[in-house]
């Protein structure tokens, strides 16, 4: 039985740097330090940080002290506050966030409407949308794409930005992409820019790769991770023995007997030390197995 753990599983680097910059901050903190949300969805990770003492918090109006931008970015509205009130920012937003929020306010300010693929309630959107200006549409879902379609050609606007949620699925995109393409009037000025990370379009066409070529997928990462999530769909769909789990705990009751080959990818807040855990209690499986199976011999 082969254990095959995808290249590009684990912290991207946006996530990266905001944990190593994090616990570098508590190392040298001389005072309380709060987190303004989870600093990645990945309860290990938040967990860790906990125990080494910093404070999340769920909004700005909490804080009276030095406070963490996490990697999913924050609304602009939080910038104006902290330096109303003498709140100090560690600003660990991932930098391809950064350039989303630049890009959309850049284009708001000239008269764009800004359509941005994603969740309208997932972190990293909520941030982007406030600076998207008055003329803005969230879209998850087709129905939600058609409705949007509709409004702008029937409303007096000529001018479309297109943006994306960075973790976003690539194939959705791509398709959405399209629709707008065939739907949209023609006079409309439609600029489509592909923000998706470079990270998420590789670890998601590396899991499609590895799903078609494996007998079983497993996903590690956050239950409340918008990029697990979508490996994990990934996953599925070409590998119908995909399962999505946190922590090796998950794996107890799940029957490896009959998989020659076994895939692990993990979400890009997903910590080393927790892919290397799954990995030990897969060869632990697999040993027993190998042992109940001499025995019967």
């Amino acid at each position: 039985m082969d254990i095959i753990v995808g290249k590009n599983s684990g912290f991207c680097y946006g996530v990266k740097r905001a944990v190593e910059n994090t616990e570098n901050d508590l190392e040298n903190a001389c005072e309380k330090i709060y987190c303004l949300g989870e600093i990645v969805h990945n309860k290990e990770v938040v967990n860790e940080l906990a125990k080494k003492g910093i404070q999340f918090i769920d909004s700005i109006f909490e804080a009276d002290n030095t406070t963490i931008i996490r990697a999913h970015g924050v609304p602009k509205e939080v910038y104006k506050y902290a330096k109303e009130n003498g709140i100090e920012l560690r600003d660990y937003t991932c930098p391809n966030v950064l350039k989303i929020h630049k890009l959309v306010e850049k284009y708001a300010d000239t008269g764009y409407t800004i359509v941005l693929f994603g969740s309208s309630e997932h972190p990293e959107n909520v941030g982007t949308i406030s600076f998207c200006g008055e003329s803005y549409f969230v879209i998850e879902n087709e129905k939600e794409l058609y409705e949007a379609i509709e409004a702008i050609n029937g409303g007096n606007i000529n001018k479309v930005l297109v943006v994306s949620q960075t973790t976003f699925s690539l194939e959705k995109f791509y398709i959405f992409e399209e629709i707008l393409k065939n739907e949209l009037f023609k006079n409309i000025d439609l600029v489509i820019e592909n923000t998706i990370c470079k990270a998420t379009e590789i670890r998601q066409k590396e899991t499609e790769e590895l799903s078609k070529n494996v007998d079983c997928m497993i996903i590690i990462g956050g239950k409340n991770s918008s990029n697990t999530r979508k490996l994990y769909d990934i996953a599925s769909r070409y590998c119908a023995n995909s399962i999505c789990i946190e922590t090796e705990k998950e794996i107890d009751d799940f029957n490896f007997r009959n998989f020659d080959k076994i895939g692990i990818m993990a979400g890009a807040s997903t910590p080393q030390n927790s892919i290397d855990d799954v990995k030990e209690k897969l060869l632990d499986i697999i040993a027993n197995i190998k042992s109940l199976e001499k025995s019967v011999k």
